[in-house]
């Protein structure tokens, strides 16, 4: 049986003809056509449509989001480029209480780029958008020289529907309510460390990317009071507790003996002078519910195959200053927790 990307690059490689013409045909439809509508090829109009009465059955309310994607190396353990740019536009709709509809992906590709490591990501791409229920519809490509960006770039943008009785909001956390969060901290980070080879840590760490889309579904059906939900990205947990404390008006407390974390990225951490509190996460939902209704969230957070190892990490202060965020550790200390003045690890998302 034939390739069908043999034959349309020089030498395996991308080419600066595939940014127009034939060639650009050639590659975007026995490539992205090819994986991402392997039924048939939709017609090619300059949008993608949607019926609105289908939508508007789902919910009363449009959820949009765009992200784009650097991370160096292209591929590492327990993803690639192409996983994390499909995984990181579904949770952002997530975390609002979305049910993802369709994606959008653009590719920027460097001269040179080799052909099959393009296929890897896109059929990894596809495989990811396939699995959530959701299909990636409409898109771009562009083909840069050598030099103006590094191998590929990638930007998706996501629409959702949210139903009518979820209300969730960074700004929504009360004094008393709970925070938890649904497994291991850093391993993406860690697990980004790890790929470049910079290091001999001689540690095997994947990352943690992951659609929480049905997590936060599965959450939202047995806890439809949840306040608020983000997936702790770049800036780590850090950074979503002081978004939270600062959007919400209120202080928060978390204790250092609840945090979850593997004991080979607390090593990481440890031999290199990270902070896991600010390591990047790509499968890491954190959550804030009314402390009655805490135990419920944990039971169904540990009930999902993504949420095995969730925890109550904290709490919204009945005291304090508004946006204070505080970390209570072993020794019975007290440490201030606040937003990262930049990322701790450059391009890992």
């Amino acid at each position: 049986m034939n390739d069908p990307i043999a034959g349309i690059g020089s030498g395996g490689r991308v080419t600066l003809a595939h940014g127009g013409g034939t060639a650009m045909r050639d590659l975007i439809e026995r490539l992205f056509l090819a994986s991402f509508h392997p039924q048939g090829f939709p017609v090619q109009e300059d949008q993608a449509r949607f019926d609105l009465a289908a939508l508007a059955g789902h919910g009363d309310r449009l959820a949009f989001t765009t992200d784009s994607f650097v991370v160096e190396p292209l591929e590492f353990a327990g993803g690639d480029i192409g996983k994390l740019a499909v995984c990181g536009t579904l949770n952002d709709l997530a975390v609002g209480g979305a049910r993802p509809v369709a994606l959008s992906a653009a590719f920027i590709i460097e001269e040179g780029l080799e052909l099959e490591t393009l296929r890897r990501i896109v059929t990894s791409m596809a495989s990811q958008a396939a699995a959530a229920g959701v299909s990636i519809v409409t898109g771009d490509t562009k083909v840069v020289p050598r030099g103006a960006c590094d191998r590929l770039f990638i930007t998706t943008t996501g629409i959702g529907v949210i139903a009518e009785a979820h209300h969730v909001s960074i700004a929504a956390a009360r004094p008393g309510d709970v925070i938890l969060v649904n497994g291991p901290l850093g391993d993406h980070g860690a697990a980004i460390l790890c790929a470049r080879g910079d290091l001999a840590l001689g540690v095997s760490i994947e990352s943690d990317c992951a659609p929480l889309h049905d997590l936060a579904a599965t959450l939202l059906a047995a806890v439809p009071q949840v306040r608020a939900m983000r997936d702790a990205t770049r800036g780590g947990l850090a950074g979503v507790l002081t978004e939270l404390a600062e959007a919400s008006r209120v202080a928060v407390t978390i204790e250092e003996k609840a945090l979850p974390l593997r004991p080979e990225v607390a090593g990481l951490c440890e031999i290199l002078g990270l902070d896991p509190l600010y390591l990047a996460n790509e499968g890491k939902l954190v959550a804030v519910v009314p402390q009655e209704a805490a135990e419920v969230a944990l039971a169904a957070l540990r009930a999902h195959p993504l949420g095995a190892g969730a925890a109550i990490i904290g709490r919204v202060a009945d005291a304090g200053r508004a946006g204070d965020v505080t970390l209570l550790n072993r020794f019975g200390g007290h440490r201030a927790v606040t937003m990262p003045a930049g990322e701790q690890l450059p391009r890992i998302c």
